[in-house]
């Protein structure tokens, strides 16, 4: 299919330019900067002939601002033609499929989609897409639904009132707690960095989630906040209920305290299973650091999230906060809140790529009907050969020479001794 992705510049947009791309549909991208640059990284064609590019395009995606959504779908819809599919991946969906229904000729289809994660993550699979369907999407529906499914999304079909009524407390409530926990923090001249020395595990994912939000497009949470009409709905029940709370401290009324709370619970329902989950996340973190302090002494792997850095060395000294690896000669002081540990295959596969290699070449006679390409597999199965070929063959008796490769970061001599003796002991004879 050729895909349009209208914003296909920006974070969202080139995130779905390299989905699609995965699925082998070709990408057209355009966005109002004119950042070519960002389709050549991408390997997408760029719409410089924005009006060509929509009458061509099988589906085309909105993937703007907020507050650009509907003018933008103004624009684009009656330039589609019959039998393509206008969709859209904002937060909101009552206007923008209002306008996707008004603006679109007869003939082409509108749904709404509202992916529920951000460009930051690497895949898919187990994240929830929201579709809201429009009135005409007959044809176009059943393939968005097998395309997002196909990769391992949870999709949830739901109209366009109910998606914003509960998105007002998925992302209104949540974005609006986290931004005042954030400003609070701000306003208090609170240290946050040197806070980290005294918290607890709910306390330290909680801040981490309040960074990641403060971390991101101010604009576009400013959009979701004053777009979505049901969510000042929610602010105001959210100040009640703080100020309520707040007062019954202040009047030092532990009863009211504790009955609020326990009605609380009881509406929320199955705090038990709460309590497992938000366990796994923090037995997930301890499990991490715990895995760092019993690596002291080996070798290991870990990822920088920031510069995309591989360090590898051995691990001289684990702290709460930091680690201190050796790398050669050097040692370098790591956070850990900035750091991957990659698992052991995640370290061969960046020795492969990086390490240079040494080859050794081992001439023998064959045992009688052997095969050479399975005594080939055989030497490589020797730890520290990470390649082996049969370069050569020779008559009248059946003989070969094998060439072995070797990471730089073996003993080429001690791996050669061991690949010989393998061969020796299946019965072959050393050449020459």
């Amino acid at each position: 299919m050729n895909i349009l992705i209208i914003g296909g510049t920006g974070e969202l947009g080139q995130w779905f330019t390299r989905f699609f791309q995965r699925l082998n549909h070709e990408v057209t991208v355009w966005g109002k900067s004119g950042r070519i640059e960002i389709a050549e990284e991408l390997g997408a064609a760029y719409a410089r002939d924005l009006d060509a590019a929509i009458s061509r395009s099988d589906i085309v995606v909105i993937s703007v601002p907020i507050d650009v959504t509907e003018d933008t779908i103004r624009t684009v819809a009656p330039k589609m033609n019959r039998g393509s599919l206008l969709m859209d991946v904002t937060s909101i969906k009552k206007r923008p499929l209002a306008a996707m229904e008004a603006f679109a000729p007869d003939g082409v289809e509108a749904i709404g989609t509202h992916p529920m994660f951000g460009p930051s993550i690497s895949g898919i699979r187990g994240q929830t897409v929201m579709i809201t369907p429009s009135n005409r999407c007959e044809r176009w529906l059943p393939v968005i639904l097998d395309l997002f499914e196909g990769e391992g999304a949870n999709v949830e079909i739901v109209d366009a009132d109910t998606h914003d009524r509960v998105m007002a407390v998925v992302q209104g409530l949540t974005h609006f707690a986290y931004i005042s926990i954030g400003s609070t923090l701000r306003s208090l001249d609170f240290d946050v960095s040197e806070s980290r020395r005294f918290m607890s595990p709910v306390y330290e994912i909680m801040l981490d989630f309040v960074g990641r939000i403060l971390g991101q497009n101010p604009h576009l949470y400013a959009m979701i906040q004053i777009n979505n009409p049901s969510i000042a709905e929610v602010h105001e029940a959210f100040i009640t209920e703080c100020i309520r709370l707040s007062e019954m401290i202040r009047e030092h009324s532990a009863q009211n305290f504790i009955l609020l709370m326990k009605r609380a619970a009881s509406h929320f329902g199955d705090t038990e299973s709460a309590l497992r989950r938000s366990d796994k996340l923090i037995n997930a973190k301890i499990a991490e650091f715990e895995e760092l302090v019993q690596s002291i002494g080996s070798e290991r792997a870990v990822l920088h999230l920031h510069s995309g850095v591989t360090h590898v060395g051995i691990i001289a000294k684990v702290t709460p906060r930091t680690i201190v690896m050796r790398e050669g000669v050097k040692s370098v002081e790591l956070k850990i809140e900035n750091i991957r540990l990659l698992n052991d295959s995640e370290l061969y596969n960046w020795k492969l790529t990086n390490l240079r290699r040494f080859k050794r070449d081992i001439s023998v006679i064959l045992p009688d009907r052997s095969d050479p390409s399975v005594v080939r597999n055989v030497i490589s199965t020797v730890d520290g050969v990470v390649g082996a070929d049969v370069i050569d063959r020779y008559e009248p008796k059946q003989s070969a020479t094998f060439r072995i490769e070797i990471l730089e970061d073996c003993n080429p001599d001690d791996v050669e001794t061991r690949a010989e003796k393998l061969l020796l002991g299946i019965g072959c004879v050393r050449r020459g």
